[in-house]
């Protein structure tokens, strides 16, 4: 049987315990496992830092950084169509199967022809959000790999 590979995409503005509850979670399930880190300019946590970070936490995965300046709006097809070649620029075969906790991975995965396997939608296993670490970094240290907490204690 040939090798099963995986794609995870994101921001991870800044990468959490939950997105590594995640990316451990999926390369469990496949043989080859890619992160794709997307990033735009200004934003709290420059993308090459969050990529390097999670290489770091995950040396197993394979993980790339794409800068963009693509727009999300998940409810027009020709936006859809540029995620999708920016993610080809990455992947340009595959995946078997998308690993998200979010809505929009059934689209993707079917977009790419692979399977969507959700991973905690609820965020049960670890009860964070990027978005309230950036209201209130200093509140969630706890939710954070040693890397990424001392960014932010530093600050």
């Amino acid at each position: 049987m040939p090798p099963t590979t995986g794609l995870i995409i994101g921001r991870f503005c800044p990468p959490h315990l939950g997105h590594s509850y995640l990316i451990d979670a999926a390369a469990g399930q496949v043989d080859h496992l890619t992160v794709i880190v997307f990033s735009k300019v200004g934003e709290a946590v420059p993308g090459e830092l969050r990529a390097g970070w999670l290489a770091e936490l995950h040396p197993a995965v394979r993980v790339a950084h794409v800068p963009t300046t693509l727009v999300t709006d998940w409810n027009d097809p020709h936006i859809w169509e540029q995620w999708i070649a920016l993610i080809r620029t990455v992947v340009p075969e595959g995946p078997d199967v998308v690993f998200s906790s979010e809505p929009y991975g059934d689209e993707v995965a079917r977009r790419l022809g692979a399977r969507h396997v959700c991973v905690d939608p609820d965020r049960s296993a670890v009860p964070i959000s990027a978005t309230a670490i950036r209201a209130d970094p200093l509140a969630h240290l706890d939710r954070l790999a040693p890397p990424v907490q001392a960014w932010f204690e530093r600050r």
